[in-house]
């Protein structure tokens, strides 16, 4: 392993140079061809290679941490997630408050971070928001990392150079943002708008996006194969936009959840095949096996609405009332359409607990 020593002088200076790169990547939008699909940088003329002013590297970069998880025994995410996981988070508050993506925290037993200067600290889960998909964490132990400031994700123009950082050496990148728009998983995961970059990174798990002024614009969720939502379509990363936490930060803090009811929770993954909607997955034991839903099923409708795909599908379930709800479900099982009422949980409470404390 490095030395710490050697954390503190060589790994402010790397990102001293990323943010140069980053500058350098601002001065290509100004240029005619930026506007068609997004180029790799090229380097600015050497009056021009300095750093955007008003930007703190060394503090930036300290705010960067790696997050480890290892999950309780027996963890229903295990199938899907793994017991071990491991990403990155952004201190965003004083005390070590540290903001990652939730499920590489969902159902742990023990969560540790390593900081820029190579330390380990453990850490304690602070909140996590299904909703959005974002998980706070808190150090255990003091953590001196200056918190980095919000920026305003709504804003954020395609087209417009960004920078990703993540844990370890070397693990800062540049991309544009070359798509705002609606995400849906098969997990029961929607959001209205998330922001898109390409060219992709490998290290996205919880990694923080930056604008050109250093403002967190969101969180890494995902790798996806088509950023861009027109043709030609290009891989790229999904972030979950940092608007999405301003309105449930403090709820999050002082409860460890968003107020109000929870959305309900079926445990059905449904994936969109030629024009139907079809259960890829069920969670066992949970609200939709208990029902008997099967893979392999397709979801025709959510009482007596037709749906056909993931979109259609939440907004007819979650506008049925809160965690709880009975969710009617119309189904094609083999060559019988049947009716199932699935009663509904919140999600949260699928998941173990932990066994130590």
């Amino acid at each position: 392993m490095t030395p710490a020593r050697n954390h503190d002088s060589v790994r402010p200076r790397m990102l001293v140079a990323a943010i140069i790169a980053l500058a350098a990547l601002c001065l290509l939008i100004a240029s005619p061809a930026a506007h068609g699909q997004p180029k790799s940088p090229k380097p600015a003329p050497a009056a021009e290679r300095k750093p955007p002013e008003g930007i703190d590297a060394e503090k930036l970069f300290g705010a960067i941490v790696k997050v480890s998880a290892h999950a309780v025994p027996g963890a229903r995410s295990s199938a899907t997630l793994g017991d071990e996981r491991e990403g990155s988070g952004v201190v965003i508050g004083d005390n070590g408050l540290i903001l990652t993506i939730g499920y590489l925290i969902v159902e742990a037993e023990d969560v540790n971070i390593v900081d820029s200067k190579g330390r380990t600290l453990a850490a304690r889960i602070v909140g996590y928001d299904h909703a959005t998909g974002f998980g706070l964490l808190r150090t255990i132990s003091p953590f001196d990392a200056k918190p980095v400031a919000f920026g305003d994700s709504g804003k954020v123009a395609e087209r417009e150079p960004v920078m990703i950082a993540s844990s370890g050496d070397d693990n800062v990148s540049f991309a544009y943002i070359v798509s705002k728009r609606g995400f849906s998983g098969n997990w029961e995961y929607a959001l209205e708008q998330a922001l898109y970059t390409s060219p992709p990174t490998l290290n996205w798990s919880g990694a923080a996006l930056f604008d050109k002024n250093g403002k967190l614009l969101g969180v890494g969720s995902l790798i996806v194969r088509e950023a861009t939502e027109e043709e030609p379509k290009v891989p790229g990363n999904m972030f979950v936009p940092i608007d999405l936490l301003k309105p449930i930060l403090a709820d999050l803090v002082k409860g460890g959840r968003r107020a109000g009811p929870a959305r309900p929770w079926l445990g059905v993954s449904a994936d969109e095949v030629q024009g139907r909607l079809v259960v890829t997955r069920v969670s066992p034991d949970g609200p939709a096996d208990r029902a008997g839903v099967h893979v392999g099923d397709i979801i025709l409708g959510v009482g007596g609405e037709g749906v056909r795909t993931q979109p259609e599908f939440y907004k007819k379930v979650w506008g049925r009332g809160g965690a709880g709800a009975e969710i009617p479900l119309k189904l094609l099982q083999g060559v019988e359409i049947r009716e199932i009422p699935v009663v509904s949980i919140d999600r949260v409470d699928y998941f173990r607990p932990r066994t130590t404390y």
